[in-house]
């Protein structure tokens, strides 16, 4: 029976090459590298940790204070709450609504993070969730309410809204996405084509037809 299969050219278990059940087959998903993994957790907790920190610090020093003036009037420091999303945008009735939105970006990173097998995305990712983590932290523990909070935001810059640490990290995140992407690198690490490919052997010229030999006349 062995030797059947051996010449009829069929594997003899469903592990050898071009197996269905080999992990590295074109389509078959792969698990993420944990280093990969272990950098997005922790660029995230790193992010979080020094935008709690921060916080606590402005609050501490630089409420119902004046601002404090850096670089000229480059950067200033003051205490400031915001309602709504990153830099100031929208109000206290969209704060539920943003809420929402962190908590659900929060979930999808977690959830991508089983296919990352890029280190350059596993830091964009982290950033990102470290900062969409403070500000919701600042939702779910800072007055009115929970789930209602006010972010703190203590870092301005002319021409531009009061922003913090999380607002830094979301934005470092996004543009680096933008950037991985449009150079075509996906999470599983691979760059993809800009034109699709079909996997398949390349086409080979049509032969039912005979060439007829070229310079042959017929007198």
């Amino acid at each position: 029976m062995r030797d059947l299969q051996a010449t009829r050219g069929a594997p003899l278990t469903g592990s050898a090459d071009g197996g269905p059940d080999r992990p590295d087959q074109p389509g078959a998903p792969r698990p993420a590298a944990p280093r990969r993994v272990g950098v997005l957790l922790g660029v995230a907790v790193a992010v979080l940790a020094l935008d709690i920190i921060s916080k606590a610090i402005v609050v501490a020093t630089l409420s119902d204070r004046p601002e404090v003036h850096l670089i000229g009037n480059l950067l200033t420091l003051t205490e400031s709450r915001n309602p709504g999303a990153a830099f100031s945008i929208g109000g206290p009735s969209e704060t539920i609504l943003f809420t929402a939105i962190a908590v659900g970006v929060i979930i999808f990173i977690v959830r991508s993070a089983r296919r990352i097998h890029s280190l350059a995305w596993a830091v964009a990712l982290g950033l990102l969730l470290g900062g969409a983590m403070g500000n919701l932290t600042d939702r779910i523990f800072r007055s009115p309410g929970a789930f209602r909070g006010w972010v703190v935001d203590w870092i301005q810059v002319p021409h531009w809204p009061v922003f913090n640490l999380a607002d830094s990290a979301i934005v470092c995140g996004g543009v680096l996405m933008v950037l991985l992407a449009a150079r075509g690198h996906g999470l599983d690490g691979a760059a993809q084509s800009a034109a699709p490919r079909s996997g398949g052997p390349p086409a080979q010229p049509d032969r039912s037809w005979p060439e007829r030999p070229s310079g042959s006349g017929s007198g």
